[in-house]
């Protein structure tokens, strides 16, 4: 698939390490999807679908490939393919939404397609600091109701953001998260235990995006054919959720 090619419209730095990037295009794509995004001389990388029209993307610096595409001005041009994967499920009622740092990003897709249903919404969203908490304003303006965690207590509870859910998780009949694999595990613990149904959008290293390469292997799964949104009863019995990844040389390596 040859890649689309799209200028930026308009870029917002959500902080020191986010940045939003508004495209002029739109997908007909479904929550928890992802594109494989291609900058000219870097090469490409899966990245989440924050919202489908127009066409934005949320990305963290983090490497590389990420403080390039960082580096873009408005009416640079991106090009991009896709969409790919498995999406979240739309139902129930009441939805909470577990996010850690910036994987508030592909959540917030879910959000707006979920209250335009008439889902009664809630955004659990866990990071550092206050500064890392990003998205909350958006989340609340398409009808969020918002509980906010970070590690130093600077912003809402102190402490994990699923030990501050996790009193209330029974008045939910359905998560969805996305963020820290070490933080989806105990998203999935409490589930499993709370018998809530739950699915967690996970993240690996990824080359092709439809199950070719094999890359992103996670067991006897390929995350971005069979994920990347997985029901957690499908990850109960996986050796590798929460314990390994694979580097970009196939390597299986402990998380």
């Amino acid at each position: 698939m040859i890649p689309q090619m799209s200028r930026i419209t308009r870029v917002l730095f959500e902080n020191r390490s986010v940045a939003t990037f508004e495209l002029d295009a739109c997908v007909d794509a479904e929550p928890g999807q992802f594109l494989m995004v291609w900058l000219p001389g870097e090469g490409e990388k899966p990245i989440s679908i924050m919202d489908p029209d127009p066409l934005t993307i949320t990305v963290a610096r983090v490497g590389p490939f990420s403080t390039a595409l960082h580096q873009r001005q408005v009416g640079d041009a991106v090009g991009w393919r896709g969409p790919f994967g498995r999406p979240f499920t739309v139902d129930g009622r009441h939805l909470l939404l577990v996010a850690g740092g910036y994987g508030a990003a592909p959540l917030h897709f879910l959000a707006r397609r979920a209250c335009d249903a008439g889902i009664s919404t809630t955004l659990a969203l866990g990071a550092r600091t206050g500064d890392d908490l990003i998205l909350v304003d958006r989340f609340r303006a398409i009808g969020c109701t918002t509980v906010l965690a970070t590690d130093r207590g600077d912003v809402g509870y102190q402490g994990f953001v699923t030990d501050a859910i996790l009193p209330d998780l029974a008045q939910f009949d359905r998560v969805a998260a996305c963020g820290p694999e070490a933080m989806l595990y105990a998203v999935a613990r409490m589930c499993w235990d709370a018998g809530v149904p739950a699915e967690v959008s996970l993240e690996r290293y990824m080359k092709c995006g439809f199950g070719i390469c094999g890359q992103c292997a996670m067991g006897d799964k390929l995350v971005c054919k069979d994920g990347p949104v997985f029901d957690i009863e499908e990850l109960r019995h996986n050796r590798d959720f929460a314990r390994f990844t694979r580097t970009a040389t196939g390597r299986r390596v402990s998380l």
